[in-house]
């Protein structure tokens, strides 16, 4: 449990530092990396600098992002070729994420799938709504036990500090995030996908600069629904397929589109964003 004492109101003496550049106006360049005594970029120029910003027309903001599929709502487990073509009830391959799943289902952790462990993540499967259901242990299944362990209470370990105003949390390392007021949840904590290795989304504090429900990314000419930038070329946005990937994000937090829609409705212009941990996959 955090002190009292870290309820901190906005703008006193002892709370916390402002978020470095990286929005509108800062000096970045592309190729340079942002600390000049850094001796290699930490981050690519893509990732440091900010999109163009400006006021969105009352016309253009009316316009609500196309729907994402109905299939990428499914908790869809991509399986091997032979599970998936062959009619497998029950799968004897070592998932991706084996021993993790063996060890949050309080079995011999040993990475090694057995037909016991099979049966168990099967029945985890089933009850999520996994699709298939035959206990290959892959990242849809490993996210929603990680999702699953974060619904009552997020915060459990206090890393995300607890504020008087709004703080969006973002734990890279469990790959979820969720809004707190307080020690109030106020969004539920959701699935994320965060920046790959070379392109991690940055840590540390930051603030909703900028939120643009339709933009899509000039450099890689994709839409990114529900964009609110954080830090640079950073931001929070929903995407069109699966976020349950060996390989992250170019830096954003990427969001299934209900739960960026969800949070869009949330967040406001100069609202915290708190991100800490790192990615364990790709």
């Amino acid at each position: 449990m955090l002190a009292a004492a870290s309820l901190l109101p906005v703008g006193s003496a002892s709370a916390d530092p402002e978020p470095p550049a990286g929005g509108p106006g800062a000096e970045l360049v592309p190729g340079v990396p942002l600390d000049m005594l850094q001796l290699a970029p930490a981050d690519t120029a893509d990732q440091a600098l900010p999109p163009k910003v400006y006021e969105p027309s009352a016309e253009e903001d009316a316009v609500e992002p196309k729907d994402a599929p109905d299939a990428t709502r499914d908790l869809v487990e991509y399986v091997t070729p032979m599970d998936a073509l062959g009619g497998v009830k029950c799968s004897d391959e070592d998932g991706p994420h084996q021993r993790e799943v063996e060890r949050w289902l309080g079995r011999k952790a040993d990475g090694e799938q057995s037909a016991a462990d099979c049966r168990a993540i099967r029945r985890f499967q089933v009850k999520h709504r996994i699709k298939p259901a035959i206990g290959f242990a892959g990242p849809v299944t490993w996210a929603t036990m990680r999702l699953e362990s974060a619904r009552k209470n997020p915060n459990a370990a206090g890393k995300c500090p607890v504020r008087a105003y709004r703080v969006a949390c973002v734990d890279l390392d469990r790959q979820i995030a969720w809004v707190q007021t307080g020690r109030k949840v106020v969004f539920r904590p959701v699935s994320v996908r965060s920046g790959r290795k070379g392109y991690g989304t940055r840590t540390g504090w930051h603030r909703v600069y900028w939120r643009h429900k339709n933009h899509v990314s000039s450099l890689y000419n994709s839409p990114m629904p529900y964009a609110q930038f954080f830090d640079g070329g950073q931001a929070f946005h929903g995407v069109y397929g699966s976020i349950f990937t060996e390989v992250g994000s170019m830096g954003c937090v990427n969001m299934r589109l209900d739960d960026a829609r969800a949070l869009w409705k949330l967040l406001k212009k100069g609202d915290r964003v708190y991100v800490w941990g790192h990615r364990t996959e790709g």
